[in-house]
């Protein structure tokens, strides 16, 4: 992978590390590789959708974006604020040669990002970034007249997107209640459609203002404290907190508790193998799922693979091993039957077919899933990138994993963040504790 690209697409603070003049770059680079790799015929004129999330900053890299395109021949399709599963879908099921997502989802407001999709809806293979890489400074055509690209209002096709979300699921959800927090992001306007055409009456939506200032602060996924409240003074059935481009979502059970991706892969996993539903009888992971999720699905006969850490390669997993079911614990859910992106209504709706279809509360269904003790922490740094050849933070890991013994340690760089993403299990909470503590201090140490 080049300089530019992370586990998901290009990142940075808006306007000071993705500037305007990136963004045209990568329109001209990315249009002429997806253009080149398509397998669809768009007739005369090749087009490539774009949406955004809310951010204050989006306007301005989706029209750099759009004028770098346009200026390759290649019209653009503007379908303005959309969640990123909109722009995934709409990439396959329409004739474009991809699309591209001006999101960085969870990330804090000041930052912004820029994902493509192939014309299959799937993100681009690490081999097409390189070569939009590659192209950043190439010389490439500049049609005149007629042929330069246009951009089309592309917002009437989101009807396209929200009629599959509603042929996604079977049975009748509208007896439940739900509160949908959407995080003042990218599902601001459709989430709550969704839930009025589902015939839920007892819906209630917080956090749906649009304002771009607010996305992802103290509310969404990030942040579900206010949801939980919520969620008990309504004495509803469950609530939905969405990311900024809503393509995941935590749900909370009617305790008040969080259901995290784990949980929801777990109570979907088991229940579609038991109605013999689950191709292969296996699902997808990564191997910061926790522990307990493959010992809980084990005891209902399904299988826990595991990709690399990020959902587009749980996605290639899931195609590889011709499977219809994986995710992350972040709550990236992917239902391959539907859609080839994570989505978080989709993940909402699909998880209240199976309270229908079960009679169970969401409390009830996650309670097969017993989670060893798990520690996160992120420790912001200067220089992540000297992580690999750093032999103290080595050592240290090395001595934490011989005395927790039957758990694990995890260490990685951020691929959207300054961050080095730190994780323990086992089951001694308390020894845990002592290597986190121990191990995050040799890394801030080390590299900051």
């Amino acid at each position: 992978m080049g300089e530019l690209f992370g586990t998901d697409g290009v990142r940075g603070v808006a306007n000071q590390d993705l500037i305007p003049e990136l963004a045209f770059k990568l329109g001209r680079a990315g249009a002429s590789v997806l253009e080149e790799k398509t397998r669809f015929s768009c007739g005369d004129r090749n087009k490539i959708f774009i949406g955004r999330d809310t951010r204050i900053s989006g306007d301005m890299l989706a029209a750099a974006l759009a004028a770098g395109i346009n200026s390759l021949g290649i019209d653009t399709v503007d379908l303005e604020v959309v969640p990123t599963p909109a722009v995934s879908y709409l990439s396959r099921s329409r004739p474009v040669i991809g699309g591209i997502m001006v999101s960085a989802s969870h990330n804090p407001i000041q930052d912004n990002g820029i994902k493509f999709f192939d014309s299959r809806g799937m993100k681009i293979s690490e081999e097409m970034e390189s070569e939009i890489e590659a192209r950043l400074e190439a010389e490439l055509a500049r049609p005149t007249h007629e042929k330069v690209g246009r951009q089309l209002d592309g917002r009437y096709l989101i009807e396209f997107y929200l009629d599959s979300l509603l042929a996604s699921y079977a049975g009748d959800i509208s007896g439940l209640s739900v509160v949908l927090d959407c995080g003042h992001g990218a599902a601001h306007r459709l989430g709550p459609r969704i839930l009025k055409r589902a015939g839920l009456e007892r819906a209630k939506v917080i956090n749906h203002s649009g304002r771009g200032e607010l996305i992802n602060v103290d509310c969404g996924s990030t942040n579900t404290a206010e949801l939980k409240e919520t969620v008990l003074a309504e004495n509803a059935d469950l609530g939905i907190a969405l990311d900024g481009d809503a393509d995941r979502a935590v749900l909370i059970d009617e305790q008040g508790r969080e259901i995290d991706g784990d949980y929801i892969i777990y109570i979907c996993g088991s229940h579609l193998s038991r109605r013999g539903r689950l191709k292969g009888n296996r699902v997808v992971t990564t191997r910061y799922s926790n522990l307990g999720l493959a010992e809980a699905l084990k005891k209902s006969g399904v299988e826990v693979i595991y990709a690399a850490n990020g959902d587009k390669y749980v996605l290639e997993k899931i195609q590889e091993l011709n499977l219809s079911l994986g995710g992350e614990k972040s709550g990236h859910i992917i239902f391959k039957e539907h859609n080839v992106s994570g989505d978080g209504m989709l993940t909402a709706l699909k998880v209240m077919e199976v309270m229908i279809e079960t009679g169970k509360s969401l409390s009830q269904l996650a309670e097969g899933l017993k989670e060893w003790p798990q520690l996160l922490k992120n420790i912001r740094v200067k220089n992540k990138e000297l992580l690999e050849e750093n032999s103290r933070i080595s050592e240290v890991v090395a001595a934490g994993e011989r005395d927790i013994q039957d758990g694990r340690i995890f260490v990685r760089a951020s691929g959207t963040e300054p961050v080095i993403r730190l994780m323990l299990e086992g089951r001694d909470r308390p020894l845990l504790e002592k290597w986190g503590e121990q191990i995050a201090g040799v890394i801030g140490e080390e590299l900051n």
